[in-house]
Order: C-alpha cells, then structure tokens, then sequence
C-alpha cells in the first residue's frame, strides 16, 4: 500500500471514529488533514503538487455543492472528501465519490428494507421537490434529531477510500 493510500485511510478512519461517536468531524482534523495533503503532494511533486492538491481538494466541493444547497449532505462530508480528495488524483477523487454514494445508496436501502419505510421515504423525497418547486424556498431535506433513515455517510466514504487503498481504482 502506497504513503498515499495510508494517509488517504488514515484520514477517513479518524473521520469515521469521530462520525459516529460525536455526530460530526471535526474542523480541526479536516484542516489538518489538508495541511497533510498538501504536504505530500508537494512532497511527492513539487510545485505542481500545489496544483494536484487544489484539483483534487476542491472538485468534491465544486460536484457535491448542490447537495449541501438543498441540505441532502452535510458540509461536513463534504469537507471529508475533499481532505481525502487532496490525497488523490482528480480520476481518483470522482472514482472516491462514485464509491462513496454508491456504498451509500446501498447501506440507505438496508436500513429502508430493514425500517420498512421505503414508500414513505419516496414520498417525502417527492413532497420535498413538489414544495420547492412551488414555492421556490430551499429548506433542510433531512429531518431534525436522530431519525432510523440518517445514515454516517463517512461509513460510505471509508468504504470508498477502502477501495482506493487496495487498487481497485
């Protein structure tokens, strides 16, 4: 396993720990998490190391913005993968959130068959976009206080970085 595998897991690892027992990542290690990054990239490239970083700290920002804007993913997930994304190249990083959001969609259709709430998760989904439409006002999609269907959706993103650090992309 390459220094690049080891950090990217590392990173999601103490995020995931941090996930479940706090309910958020911390910003501190986020930051931290960049500031190593950045390091390894320059380490590992020079100059245009700087660029690798940027590129691929900041496209999970650029793709998963929408998501945040209507309150479907938290900044701090967001905030994770780029960390992760500052370790990788940009076809790793889109490879990372393809990973994450389908390790994602499968462990949300777990917990729906297991609730068996599958219908009335679909129907609040649409109500959700009809009230938007009609009225134009963007509000938080998830729900307030711990509710069966929220998922930790740095599980995802470890999975995901799982992947990476055993060559699968």
């Amino acid at each position: 396993m390459s220094v690049q595998s080891c950090l990217a897991l590392m990173t999601v690892t103490v995020a995931v720990c941090m996930d479940l027992m706090q309910e958020k990542v911390d910003n501190g290690w986020i930051l931290a998490a960049w500031v190593l990054g950045l390091g390894y990239q320059i380490g590992a490239g020079g100059g245009p190391g700087i660029a690798r970083f940027l590129a691929g700290a900041a496209l999970p920002l650029l793709l998963l913005y929408i998501l945040f804007r209507f309150r479907m993913l938290g900044a701090g997930d967001i905030k994770l993968l780029s960390a992760v994304g500052g370790f990788m190249s940009v076809s790793a990083v889109c490879w990372c959130i393809f990973f994450s959001f389908l390790f994602g969609a499968a462990l949300s259709a777990a917990i729906l068959v297991t609730c068996g709430d599958f219908s009335r998760r679909l129907r609040y989904f649409s109500r959700y976009f009809h009230n938007y439409f009609q009225t134009g006002r963007i509000v938080p999609y998830r729900k307030s206080g711990r509710q069966p269907e929220h998922i930790h959706f740095s599980v995802p993103v470890f999975l995901s970085v799982l992947l990476y650090a055993g060559g699968v992309y």
